[in-house]
């Protein structure tokens, strides 16, 4: 129920006696606002009229009458921001005290009395959210201010995180203005954009409780970062905690630990959502199947990213603690598809190859048959086998561009509902999965493979080229010689490249026009239209911008700065020993070759074959 809403300036919402403090609970997402959001909110103090309207919170009262506080549902980023707001005005008013008039002698107490509450736990009207060390470095300030009894430690890093950051921008932005201003210019200024700031307006929603609060959030977020579909789950999940015998920490914390195994990146944890309701679509319906209700999945066919809030929405609602155990062990499972688990697994070496050819979407494939690995009767050698089938799968399917990435989806989910149907045990498990996998309608054929892979390969997918011919070189490749050709330099730039032997640029060299068309430029045009990208022309060697221009010589040649290592075709891999031998390349080289690989190529990544 919402008990109130009420318009207030700044001033009262921090009011200055002190008895009562506003809390940001640690399930809110850190302080995020930046230079943006904070200009914005310095020109609508300084442009506009008093009382000009900067926002809305909602909040949950909280505590009791001797320790009364407000948790911040919505609204922390525009209270911390007004709170180093205030502070960077009190810093600068401090400095100038001296100059100030005797009737302004009760400005700097009243300015610190509304940073301040002797009930907080950290002495100030607000207690800002834990992570990423925003509680720390806002102690800190206030410290620094005196404006606390007790020390704050200044941490590692301070001057870089958001907080920091905030303070000192509001303090430039002021010293900006009053550059060329006296002393006494400089006060006046100073408690002109104080008084402007007390008499902005916000609106205060007071809500009972966080279910209260959840149905707010659509309308609010003026000039906030906009709230995603995950976020708005963890906040559902915090709404409904209290009326499933749970606790928000308790429920924060299994949330927390479900995004530490999907990484940071948003499009990661979105597609493990939709995956994870694609892979366990039959099971997640079944609490929602009626007998007058005729619909197979009642709540949608399939995860997309217009329907994953809906879906979710009514799987939290509807057994929370069910919901967070299973989600959580499939999150589990599927930090060791995305190589996020640091602990060393059984599959890690083939996960890795289905990552370099983007094998994303049998994760959700993947993730039914870990959880299901007991039921199913697999061994992990199984697994490895049913990966190692996978990359080959996409090796042709990204090489041809068959079946679309629109239907690989629909291709993984109809493959768990026959496992489901069937429950085939052990090996048969992936007897059937590459039986399916390996129709017409699922897979390319050898025609198709063999066709791709005599044309423009590298113009065609860049990734499966190089995989493809990191694999060949592998291949070859002992115990004794084996090289990482995955690895990134401290640029993140991989250190070994393909390399077009046969440059690919528009300007082609003099002494390529030489050797590889006799002199005639129209015919080197022809020929780099028509061979460049052939995977003839690609190979394998160390990274160096400056490599793809030269001659063949220099190219088969060249040495690291220290000429310690080959970095052109005398490398050492094995994929380029025949290159290394001659002292010329030609459009003869470059069929010839192209048919050994492309022979090789075709054995290596024969599918279906089990």
């Amino acid at each position: 129920m919402i008990q109130s809403v009420n318009k207030y300036h700044v001033y009262e919402i921090f009011a200055s006696d002190g008895k009562f403090y506003y809390s940001i609970p640690k399930y809110q997402r850190e302080y995020t606002w930046s230079y943006r959001e904070w200009d914005a909110l310095y020109d609508d103090i300084s442009e506009n009229n008093p009382e000009y309207f900067i926002g809305s919170i909602i909040c949950i009262p909280l505590g009791d009458s001797i320790n009364p506080y407000m948790e911040v549902i919505d609204g922390q980023q525009r209270l911390t921001t007004i709170s180093l707001f205030l502070a960077a005005i009190y810093t600068r008013l401090k400095e100038y005290k001296s100059f100030m008039d005797d009737d302004d002698d009760d400005i700097l107490p009243s300015l610190r009395k509304s940073l301040k509450s002797n009930l907080s736990p950290n002495e100030m009207k607000l207690v800002p959210q834990v992570q990423n060390h925003n509680l720390e470095d806002f102690n800190f300030i206030m410290s620094e201010l005196g404006l606390k009894k007790s020390v704050s430690i200044k941490h590692s890093y301070f001057g870089v995180r958001k907080v920091s950051r905030c303070y000192q921008h509001f303090l430039w932005l002021m010293d900006k203005e009053m550059e060329s201003m006296t002393p006494e210019n400089k006060v006046a200024f100073l408690l002109g954009k104080y008084d402007k700031l007390k008499q902005a307006m916000l609106v205060k929603m007071e809500v009972s409780s966080h279910s209260d609060a959840y149905v707010l959030f659509e309308s609010l977020n003026n000039r906030g970062t906009p709230l995603t579909a995950i976020d708005l789950m963890n906040n559902l999940i915090m709404a409904r905690a209290e009326n499933n015998h749970l606790t928000t920490d308790d429920c924060f914390n299994r949330w927390q630990q479900l995004l530490m195994y999907l990484s940071d990146d948003y499009e990661t944890q979105e597609r493990f959502f939709r995956q994870y309701y694609n892979a366990f679509k039959r099971a997640l319906n079944d609490p929602f199947r009626s007998d007058n209700d005729r619909k197979k999945n009642p709540l949608g066919v399939v995860a997309t990213k217009s329907n994953l809030l809906n879906i979710f929405e009514k799987l939290i609602n509807n057994d929370l603690n069910s919901f967070l155990t299973d989600i959580l062990k499939c999150g589990r499972y599927y930090s060791w598809l995305i190589l996020q688990e640091q602990d060393e697994t059984p599959y890690r070496k083939n996960l890795e190859d289905l990552e370099h050819i983007q094998g994303a979407p049998s994760y959700l494939l993947l993730m039914y048959v870990l959880k299901n690995k007991m039921v199913l009767e697999l061994a992990d050698t199984d697994i490895n086998t049913l990966i190692e089938l996978l990359n080959k799968y996409f090796v042709r399917r990204n090489v041809t561009d068959y079946p679309s990435t629109r239907d690989l989806t629909r291709i993984f989910m109809d493959i768990i509902a026959h496992i489901e149907d069937e429950m085939p045990k052990g090996k048969e498990v992936i007897n059937v999965i590459v039986k399916l996998l390996g129709t017409d309608n699922n897979c390319a054929t050898d025609e198709m493979f063999k066709k791709s892979l005599q044309g423009d390969i590298y113009k065609e997918n860049v990734g499966a080229a190089r995989y493809m011919l990191c694999k060949l070189a592998e291949s070859a490749m002992t115990q004794e010689t084996w090289t990482n050709l995955w690895a990134r330099n401290p640029k993140n730039v991989y250190v070994w490249t393909i390399e077009h032997i046969f440059p690919e640029g528009e300007n082609i060299p003099q002494c390529w026009i030489d050797m590889i068309a006799g002199g005639d430029t129209e015919l080197a045009r022809k020929y780099l239209n028509e061979y460049t990208h052939k995977i003839g022309n690609l190979t394998i060697t160390g990274y160096n911008s400056t490599l793809r221009n030269k001659s063949f010589v220099e190219k088969r040649d060249r040495q690291s700065k220290d000429g310690k290592r080959f970095i052109g075709y005398k490398n050492g891999l094995e994929i380029n020993n025949e290159i290394a031998k001659l002292d010329a390349w030609t459009i003869d080289d470059i069929k010839r070759r192209s048919e050994v690989l492309v022979q090789h190529l075709m054995e290596m990544f024969k599918f279906p074959c089990v």
